[in-house]
């Protein structure tokens, strides 16, 4: 059984107030730029002009730019893990609500940030993977914890393995979406194909399945 990715910072964790909030607009900053030029035109002297901050303070928190961008990564992992987790709280009490709650908060994260979460994601040389692999586990945990309550609705053979079948081919199907050249943009299309992909899981939870 493998272990879970660690869960440490990759960068210098502030210990003060002020430190915390320079540390933000710097990310913020970051996050920015890298949307609007792509991560490899991103560079520490063009954050910090935007972040109003010197060079050397970024250099002080982070060691170089793919420390940064693993900063950046980890953050907008945190921020859609609870933004997932908020959306499945709300979710209307019953395992159709859990589900469609379920889809509509992983399309509208992927579609965040003018596409920059998945190319943060692709971005191989920062620790993206391993971050990203330890982001899916809790969504998934996170779903089926939500789901629990409803599990006797699902007429899957084993529910739990339908669960995380329904967590995976949503996951797939926003992550492709978020990368197609006619992805869904606005909002009223990103409703409806919410909505059809929390269809089509709950057609497939809600069926026997073949006989063995």
């Amino acid at each position: 059984m493998s272990e879970e990715p660690s869960r440490e910072p990759h960068y210098r964790e502030p210990r003060q107030a002020r430190s915390a909030a320079t540390l933000a607009r710097v990310l913020q900053a970051a996050g920015e730029l890298a949307s609007s030029l792509g991560l490899e035109e991103l560079t520490i002297n063009g954050v910090a002009e935007r972040a109003g901050v010197s060079v050397g303070s970024i250099y002080r928190r982070f060691e170089g730019k793919q420390q940064l961008i693993t900063a950046l990564t980890e953050r907008m992992l945190d921020e859609r893990e609870e933004f997932v987790a908020e959306r499945l709280r709300a979710a209307r009490p019953s395992l159709a609500g859990v589900v469609t709650a379920y889809a509509h908060a992983l399309l509208q994260s992927f579609t965040d940030s003018s596409n920059l979460f998945p190319e943060l994601l692709r971005a191989r040389e920062t620790d993206a993977l391993a971050l990203g692999a330890r982001t899916i586990t809790e969504i998934h945990r996170l779903l089926l914890d939500a789901a629990l309550p409803h599990a006797g609705q699902i007429r899957r053979a084993d529910p739990g393995t339908a669960l995380d079948t329904v967590a995976r081919a949503i996951l797939g199907a926003c992550f492709h979406n978020s990368v197609r050249p006619d992805s869904f943009t606005d909002e009223a299309a990103q409703r409806r194909y919410a909505d059809e992909l929390a269809d089509m899981a709950m057609a497939y939870l809600l069926s026997p399945g073949h006989p063995g």
